[in-house]
């Protein structure tokens, strides 16, 4: 090496020595680290020992399960059942084109059930319900034990894991929990083609010498934990509920919107239905269930909606050789599936009541099957059934404003007749003048109300059709995603009280057309009563903020058809506004006012009574 390149190397080890002697750390940080690095050994040293506690006490858990499981094996032995529930449960799934069910050997039961031409709100499979924590089974006394099939193994009739109905053949699986060499339960399975019902049985054999000797039915435990399928959980579980027909045809349910609700029901039922927001799972019974116990408990877990409990009595006439024949729907709230089937299971579609029903049965369904089968998109439908709607009350419409012409070309007299009589007491002399005017001219200040109540049932049918219709969930129209749900053009970073944490833009174009349009007929009405200022405020004012706040979360299917009909309404007002005259209006009241009146009998009579009165009260004086 050269002179310099040592010089170099003598350079560079200098500076590292001093970079090294400059950069030492201090006593004070030595200690800091020193104290710093037994600080995370005893965190390390504590996570260590709770993981051994944990890991200790899920031991003693599991040693206290299997415990009482080899108790239980005891008991379910004595009783007859040898076989509990194995280590690894085995899944047959049974198909066609429209369910997918997973049939477990843990309690024989149905563990899952999809739907499959269906998603859920994320896109992910439709399942009804698929949770460990789901119970399906009989619960009874067996020699003094208590057996609950649920925990107990059953055995398929059938090596097979996969079981499907296509074509015209059906296909059954039979899965048997025995409690002895000829003792044994059935639980029988059949599924048919391009159904969303499956048949199933419970047969009991050789039971007699294992059930109570005085026993005439046993209890079916059904508890679901209904989750999330929707993307609105709040409207979800204003839906979500057991609805019930009783053997005599009546139909109930549990009230949705109680977030804890039980009731015993001591009468004969047909069926029993977990119905969610567009989906449903019933339990028929052929030869009716005796009673039952139901309960609906609201959940907050972020994965499910409720928990639906039944506990429910199927009678048992010979329990050495006997039967019981039942049904099982999974599938859609679709008003004409569920009414293909016969068993009234429609009426879990809530349409209203009354009146309400029967628009929406056979005036608004029928429409919108008719446009369906026509037309693709949806949005179009609403359109296109608004416009029909609105044609077909266009002469109440008409009848109505014309009413209110009748009675702003009169307000002039009207308020002459209130100069005449300013005074209070005088009120009853300025009514009955300001009635006679009306008769005279043939005017009826509530000719404008009758039409407006006859177009009422139709607003409200309209307000109960659409977040109940199931062929609008999922289905998309301009930025609305899904008009079954509110449409959100615009995420708030907070939520503001009674409105949400979104802005839907169908429920802002609604309020504003209402406001618009309530402005255009509040010019029209005349105000005949101190209680008109008041009530235009509230209906020009009021009205579309109480909806704005209202429809926020309400489906935007149901804020765009409102949107269509205030816009229509609109139009129709500008309609009428240019082909009525107010002046030949007037010119025909006043010619009215000269013809003899004539008087009909009822008020012939009436005014015949009022003379009789006032004769009698002058003989009294």
């Amino acid at each position: 090496m050269d002179r310099n390149t040592i010089a170099g190397l003598v350079i560079i080890f200098l500076i590292l020595i001093g970079f090294s002697y400059f950069n030492k750390p201090s006593q004070e940080q030595i200690e800091a680290a020193k104290r710093r690095s037994d600080s995370l050994a005893l965190v390390k040293a504590e996570q260590e020992r709770d993981i051994r506690e944990r890991q200790a006490l899920a031991l003693q858990a599991e040693q206290e399960r299997a415990m009482a499981q080899e108790d239980e094996s005891q008991s379910l032995q004595s009783a007859g059942f040898a076989n509990v529930v194995s280590a690894h449960d085995k899944f047959i799934t049974l198909e066609n084109e429209l369910i997918r069910l997973k049939i477990s050997t843990r309690g024989g039961a149905v563990y899952s059930a999809e739907v499959k031409d269906y998603k859920k709100y994320n896109q992910e499979p439709l399942l009804l319900f698929a949770d460990d924590k789901n119970i399906f089974g009989l619960q009874f006394w067996g020699n003094n034990n208590n057996v609950e099939t649920h925990k107990l193994h059953f055995t398929p009739n059938t090596p097979d894991t996969l079981i499907v109905a296509s074509g015209t053949s059906s296909q059954t699986l039979t899965m048997r929990l025995a409690a002895g060499e000829a003792s044994f339960i059935d639980y029988v399975y059949t599924i048919h083609p391009n159904s969303h019902i499956i048949d199933f049985d419970i047969r009991f054999t050789n039971m007699g010498g294992i059930f109570p000797s005085n026993i005439n039915a046993v209890d079916m435990v059904w508890d679901m934990y209904s989750p999330q399928l929707e993307k609105n959980p709040v409207k979800e579980s204003e839906y979500t509920t057991i609805a019930y027909r009783f053997a005599a045809g009546d139909f109930d349910e549990l009230s949705p919107r109680n977030d804890e609700v039980s009731e015993d029901v001591p009468n004969r039922l047909k069926w029993i239905g977990y119905k969610q927001q567009f989906f449903s799972t019933f339990l028929i019974s052929e030869d009716n269930f005796l009673n039952a116990r139901l309960s609906s408990t609201k959940l907050v877990d972020g994965e499910n909606i409720k928990r639906l409990a039944s506990r429910i009595a199927i009678p048992i006439d010979n329990p050495n050789q006997d039967e019981h024949s039942m049904k099982m729907y999974f599938g859609p709230n679709h008003f004409n599936t569920l009414k293909s089937y016969e068993y009234g299971f429609e009426d879990v579609v809530p349409l209203g009541s009354w009146i309400i029903k029967w628009i929406n049965r056979y005036v608004i369904i029928f429409i919108f099957d008719l446009l369906d089968n026509k037309i693709a998109s949806y949005g179009l439908i609403i359109l296109l059934l608004t416009l029909i709607i609105k044609i077909v009350l266009f002469p109440l419409t008409y009848k109505s404003y014309l009413s209110q012409a009748k009675m702003r070309v009169l307000k002039p007299k009207v308020d002459a007749i209130g100069a005449k009589y300013p005074k209070k007491e005088d009120a009853m002399k300025k009514q009955q003048a300001t009635m006679d005017l009306y008769k005279k001219v043939g005017v009826s200040p509530m000719g404008g109300c009758l039409p407006m109540l006859i177009q009422f049932p139709f607003l409200i049918a309209m307000f109960r059709f659409f977040p109940a219709s199931f062929e609008l969930r999922q289905q998309s129209f301009l930025w609305a995603e899904d008009l079954s749900t509110y449409d959100s053009v615009l995420s708030l970073p907070f939520e503001i009280p009674f409105y949400g944490d979104h802005i839907s833009l169908f429920t802002l174009l609604m309020a504003a057309t209402l406001f618009l349009s309530s402005k255009m007929n509040s010019g029209q009405m005349a105000d005949t009563n101190a209680q008109m200022p008041g009530m235009k405020f509230m209906m020009l004012y009021m009205m579309p903020v109480m909806l704005l706040f209202m429809f926020n979360k309400f489906p935007a299917g149901l804020s765009y058809y409102y949107f269509l009909s205030n816009v229509i309404t609109l139009g129709q007002t500008l309609l009428i506004r240019s082909t009525v005259d107010d002046e030949a209006i007037l010119r025909k009241l006043n010619e009215n006012a000269k013809k003899p009146q004539k008087k009909s009998k009822f008020q012939a009579r009436l005014e015949e009574m009022a003379k009789q009165q006032q004769v009698q009260k002058k003989g009294k004086k």
